[in-house]
């Protein structure tokens, strides 16, 4: 699946995503992202439900990405959600989280996050109720 937005396209073929800029990024610039290793992220990348990526028109640069994980019904869960600082402005990340959530907009979605709420109270998300618990990993 291709969509376009502002001249980018966000795709979903994991064969296009340049890894080593998606690492590159998540564990230099990504508070939630630098306690992994390459290999962890590696495997979460594989594992995932869903990857998505938005390329530069030009250059096909990968300048954004998303990961999802879910059993495919009832539950996903939204991960590492970033546009590059250099193609931010023009409603990319919008459009990548848009596209990620048509995919299951049938399920249950949650996420972790400490910025950004505005753009995911745009699609829907808000603190958990009452009937929700976590328990968190042990730090590393």
């Amino acid at each position: 699946m291709i969509t376009r937005h502002d001249g980018h396209e966000i795709d979903d073929d994991p064969a296009r995503i340049d890894l080593d800029a998606v690492w590159g990024f998540l564990s230099t610039e990504a508070y939630w992202g630098r306690w992994r290793t390459r290999a962890d992220f590696e495997t979460q990348f594989a594992a995932a439900w869903r990857v998505l990526a938005v390329h530069e028109p030009a250059s096909d640069r990968t300048v954004g990405f998303a990961r999802a994980v879910s059993d495919g019904v009832s539950f996903a869960y939204l991960a590492d959600v970033y546009v590059h600082p250099d193609a931010r402005g023009r409603g990319l990340g919008v459009a990548l989280v848009g596209a990620m959530l048509e995919a299951g907009e049938h399920m249950r979605w949650t996420l972790h996050t400490a910025d950004a709420h505005g753009l995911y109270r745009r699609f829907g998300f808000a603190a958990p109720d009452d009937t929700a618990l976590e328990r968190p990993a042990p730090r590393r």
